[in-house]
């Protein structure tokens, strides 16, 4: 349920022409015409931009689609070790593309936006069969957060770069990474190796 533009009811429709804006009754998408159409941006597949569409009137959307879950590597900063957890992610509006789903990590990283990279290559630089996903904050040694203790665990601490702040590991699925699989202690390995590269 959204709040209406209008009146603030709970509703669950929305405009069909943007599927952006919420309404509780064709009447009040019709009333907020003058100020929604600067903003109503019509989604893919919508025919015609004027307002006389037959379709854009306040519709249900369709069902939310299920979330998937995938287990992941976790280096919390404080545990000496990484452990697995699961992680949600959210389905793309166009899977047909082969648009990979949406890991829902931010809980994991309060200090902010995390930032990510991709892991494709492992052990003395053989490509990874199913590339690493690495989330991490940016910022975590600039605001003196711990050294990852979990991280220099599995470097034994010859890393060169002391590692701070949460980090989150998800595995794709294949190589053209556009879903993930679980990731687990076989991946670390290759993991360890990232670490002791990195400068």
């Amino acid at each position: 349920m959204k709040p209406c533009a209008v009146c603030g009811r709970p509703t669950n429709m929305w405009c069909s022409r943007c599927q952006d804006s919420w309404y509780c009754s064709p009447e009040h998408l019709h009333n907020d015409w003058a100020m929604h159409k600067r903003d109503c941006i019509p989604v893919q597949g919508s025919q015609s931009s004027s307002y006389h569409n037959v379709n854009m009137i306040a519709t249900p959307p369709p069902a939310e689609p299920q979330f998937v879950t995938v287990s992941a590597i976790f280096f919390a900063p404080e545990e000496e070790r990484p452990r697995i957890i699961s992680i949600n992610c959210r389905p793309t509006h166009k899977p047909s593309q082969g648009m990979c789903p949406v890991p829902l990590v931010q809980s994991h990283f309060p200090d902010g936006h995390p930032e990510n990279i991709v892991l494709t290559q492992g052990l003395n630089s053989e490509p990874l069969r199913f590339p690493l996903h690495l989330w991490f904050s940016p910022t975590a040694l600039q605001k003196s957060q711990p050294v990852n203790r979990a991280i220099l665990h599995i470097t034994s601490g010859a890393a060169p770069k002391q590692w701070c702040g949460a980090v989150i590991v998800l595995k794709f699925n294949g190589s053209r990474r556009q879903g993930y699989a679980d990731a687990g202690s076989n991946d670390l390995p290759a993991l360890s190796a990232y670490f002791l590269a990195y400068k």
